[in-house]
């Protein structure tokens, strides 16, 4: 699980030079927050604001992601005047608290920048609770909160822009009519049943930690799309926990707080947290718990029993979202996984007739977009798949159809980047036998995406007659016909359940 850490591919160093990037910027926006003279509370959340806004900003553009971290403070703002204010009042500091989480899951069915904003009014509201801030302090809070953001964002679109030397991001939206579009509407009732659920038992455990449950909770619920997503995601993130306070008892109490190693260790968790994040939830879980005992630290408080505590409240939010997965408006995994297929194959015959299209001499034609959006959706696939292909999970026929298709998909992937290395060379030349590959493909997806289709009859009579492979583009091609051949039989069988098309 750690070695998937540091040798999973990371093209063009994407992961690590984000993650320098938001050591850079969070260090600098919590030195200029100590440089104006601002307490150890408004640093830590200015640090934190700073961190989430180069987190959770994660819109398409450059210019979307300035427009995002721009309307952070309209969220924050407000929520921290509340939170502040109901500091003293339980009951209504409580409601306000699964309000704003709901909301929060239910923004995402707007996007990218939904979801940051959602992220940022919930984190917001936690940190006044995890910092005990009152009223008193809300204007140095807001301001240093200010203060980070434009720091943080001075480096992120000034300093170290490395995305404007790219290509637009992908962002794979939901496939219509498959249900998805739904799933925010039900998962804002899963937090809130879950939260009130963690806020409860929370607060029977501890009337000041508290809020660990319902940060759990959420964090549970946040990018996932099903109940076996997120039972899979809560297990990671207890495991996570337990490791980062296996760690924080063997680093952060020995230091008491001591500032300089403390800060130097807190760089290198926000660094892990960036660069573990895309690949291992587990891990990004240790650096954010390992950060945590270390911010306690300095705010003087840690000891072995709050460690104990803090994996006691995380499990209890654990416990909140499975029960509110399983019991409030369930969304099935097959359903989940369905859609997502079906949008990841239909983006391979996409590729496939861009590519096409660019070696036939259009001059508008571009693969490389439409590759950059498969690779997200695969990552959509997998992440969907994760509770069939989990070392736990007892469905065994089912766990090696879907470990199937996760190669298949992946060698469709392979052959795609190929293809469009090859439309990519302005030498190469055109090829009658291109479109003809075209045409197959597309009725292999075809047949792959239609229910109840027979397996490996329409997809094999798609590739069947091909002519013998020759150039390079050809290569690619009957590659990509041969894995979505093959995929007929996983996607289509019906014992003991299938996994599209049923």
């Amino acid at each position: 699980m750690l070695k998937r850490v540091f040798v999973a591919p990371d093209p063009g160093m994407l992961r690590l030079r984000s993650a320098a990037r938001a050591v850079l910027g969070v260090g600098l926006a919590v030195t200029v927050c100590g440089l104006a003279g601002h307490s150890l509370v408004a640093a830590v959340i200015g640090g934190l604001a700073a961190l989430l806004a180069l987190f959770t900003v994660t819109d398409t553009t450059v210019r979307g992601q300035a427009v995002t971290t721009a309307l952070l403070p309209a969220v924050g703002f407000p929520v921290l005047a509340v939170a502040t204010m109901l500091h003293g009042q339980p009951l209504a500091r409580d409601a306000a608290f699964l309000a704003v989480m709901g909301t929060g899951v239910y923004a995402r069915r707007w996007g990218p920048r939904g979801h940051a904003l959602g992220v940022f009014a919930f984190m917001t509201f936690f940190a006044t609770q995890f910092l005990h801030a009152v009223p008193a302090q809300l204007p140095e809070l807001c301001t240093a909160v200010t203060c980070s953001l434009v720091v943080s964002s001075a480096v992120r679109f000034g300093l170290w822009c490395y995305e404007r030397r790219l290509p637009p991001a992908a962002a794979p939206a939901p496939p219509g009519g498959s249900g998805l579009g739904r799933t925010t509407t039900r998962q804002a009732f899963q937090a809130v049943a879950g939260g009130a659920f963690a806020l409860m038992a929370g607060q029977l455990l501890s009337d000041q930690r508290w809020y660990w449950a319902v940060g759990a909770t959420w964090w549970i619920f946040v990018n996932t799309a099903s109940r076996g997503e997120t039972l899979v995601r809560g297990f990671r993130r207890i495991l996570g926990t337990v490791l980062g306070i296996a760690a924080g008892g063997a680093v952060a109490i020995p230091l008491h707080g001591a500032p300089v190693p403390s800060a130097v260790l807190i760089a290198v968790c926000i660094f892990g947290i960036f660069y573990s994040a895309p690949v291992s939830y587990t891990w990004m879980m240790f650096a954010v718990t390992l950060m945590a005992g270390l911010l306690y630290g300095l705010l003087g408080v840690l000891n072995p029993a709050l460690l104990v505590l803090r994996l006691t409240e995380t499990g209890v939010g654990a416990l909140g979202a499975a029960l509110a997965v399983l019991l409030v408006l369930p969304v099935t995994t097959h359903a989940t996984t369905d859609a997502w297929i079906r949008r990841a194959l239909h983006c391979v015959h996409a590729c496939a007739a861009e590519a096409g299209a660019r070696l036939a001499g259009s001059t508008i034609a571009d693969p490389a977009a439409r590759v950059a959006e498969l690779e997200q959706l695969l990552g959509r696939v997998r992440l969907s798949l994760a509770p069939l292909v989990h070392p736990f999970s007892p469905l065994r026929a089912r766990k090696e159809k879907a470990r199937r298709v996760l190669a298949l998909l992946d060698d469709c992937a392979r052959e795609v980047r190929g293809l469009a290395a090859v439309a990519a060379d302005p030498v190469a030349s055109h090829d009658d036998r291109l479109t003809a590959a075209c045409l197959r493909v597309e009725a292999a997806v075809k047949a792959l995406t239609t229910p109840r289709t027979e397996p490996g009859t329409a997809a094999a009579a798609a590739v069947a007659g091909r002519p013998e492979p020759e150039p390079a583009a050809l290569v690619h091609l009957h590659g990509l016909e041969r894995a979505l051949e093959e995929l007929a039989a996983p996607l289509h069988s019906t014992r003991p359940s299938p996994l599209v098309g049923a």
